[in-house]
């Protein structure tokens, strides 16, 4: 699977339904494992503000779905 196959997917919190936003990077570990997704809420390419971005980490996945990611954060 692709990085840009995870980012038509939407994030949604298992425990509060909430939409967690849309994934705009990924950090990678040396061995070439995700290690975390980095989402954003409704931000542009020419926002510079990455204060707001949420980090979700692998272990946190708790299905990757057709449309949807499910996770395991509030």
């Amino acid at each position: 699977m692709r990085l840009s196959d995870l980012q038509s997917k939407k994030i949604v919190s298992v425990t509060s339904g909430r939409n967690m936003g849309n994934i705009i990077d990924c950090d990678v570990r040396s061995d070439g494992n995700i290690e975390s997704l980095i989402t954003s809420q409704g931000k542009t390419i020419f926002s510079l503000n990455r204060e707001s971005d949420t980090r979700i980490f692998w272990n946190d996945i708790t299905k990757i779905g057709e449309d949807v990611i499910l996770v395991k954060k509030d």
